[in-house]
């Protein structure tokens, strides 16, 4: 395989993860109840996040003379931990939703650690931008994870 080729599959990993994050986001929008404008808020900001990063990586694909993926990863890395997201929506649980937000969020971290971990060559620049969307995932991460505290703590 040549050296753009990892690298475009490793981009291409990223993109499709990030789909299944804006699926995941989409869906849990739908499933909150009428009154958590807060969760809904948050929910359509991260979903947002990963469009944005959808079309960054889909640039750098583009780039390297590759095709960005379309759709989700399938029985892929991350898609798992979203179908469990897809499957507790099956009423107004906000902690529920909340705990599978949280394992969404951990899925992707754990893609994006295993991005850079890969043995692509990897420009400066498309490091960083990996690194920069990492960071900002993992903030998202700890937002999630604070609402599912204070959720936790107020119905405890």
């Amino acid at each position: 395989m040549t050296t753009n080729a990892k690298l475009i599959d490793v981009l291409n990993d990223l993109i499709q993860i990030n789909n299944d994050r804006i699926a995941g986001y989409d869906r849990a929008i739908v499933s909150v109840g009428s009154l958590d404008i807060d969760l809904k808020t948050s929910f359509r900001k991260l979903a947002d996040q990963s469009e944005g990063y959808r079309i960054a990586l889909t640039d750098q694909v583009i780039k390297l003379g590759g095709e960005a993926a379309e759709g989700t990863t399938g029985l892929g890395k991350i898609y798992l931990a979203w179908m469990e997201v897809k499957n507790t929506f099956t009423g107004d649980n906000r902690q529920s939703i909340l705990d599978s937000c949280e394992t969404g969020e951990d899925a992707a971290l754990k893609a994006y650690r295993e991005a850079l971990a890969s043995d692509a060559d990897m420009s400066a620049a498309v490091r960083q931008l990996i690194i920069a969307q990492q960071a900002e995932l993992k903030e998202a991460h700890d937002n999630i994870k604070r609402y599912r505290d204070l959720n936790e703590a107020v119905h405890a």
